[in-house]
């Protein structure tokens, strides 16, 4: 980009201020016309509320069950691990610098999808048994956190 280049930023825009005055095309009852629950201070209805119809969050059919105690573990194949140095440690903490996971969740658990020629010590909350296998064929360590 050069000098010569260079435009002019968009302008910003003035958010409209209500109830000033009649010339401002918004005063007086400030866009909320006259009367009735909408008017008030505090008016309105809940999130969801449908005037009294029955709402669609209770109209739609519920189902299964969802256990709020699960442990969500975050997955890593083995051909990630393949980017590693040989003798590397390798745990969650560089997993997430080396932007292979976006968040740990309860731990993590490595699969065994995928080949691993390097010696690593793979630090994990759990390890598939083919993935076990195949750390510990390459002369690595699968050591459970």
């Amino acid at each position: 980009m050069n000098l010569s280049e260079l435009k002019p930023g968009a302008p910003k825009k003035l958010s409209k201020r209500k109830g000033r005055g009649p010339g401002s095309g918004n005063g007086k009852t400030a866009g909320r016309g006259h009367k009735g629950q909408n008017a008030r201070s505090g008016g309105g209805v809940r999130l969801g509320f449908e005037g009294g119809q029955m709402p669609l969050y209770r109209r739609v059919p519920k189902r299964g069950f969802n256990n709020i105690f699960a442990k969500v573990y975050t997955e890593v194949k083995l051909s990630d691990l393949e980017r590693f140095e040989n003798g590397t440690v390798v745990n969650a903490e560089l997993l997430l610098d080396n932007k292979i996971i976006k968040k740990a969740n309860d731990g993590i658990v490595v699969l065994g999808s995928g080949e691993i020629t390097k010696k690593l010590t793979v630090q994990a909350s759990r390890f598939t048994k083919s993935a076990q296998q195949k750390i510990e064929a390459a002369g690595g360590k699968a050591e459970v956190v």
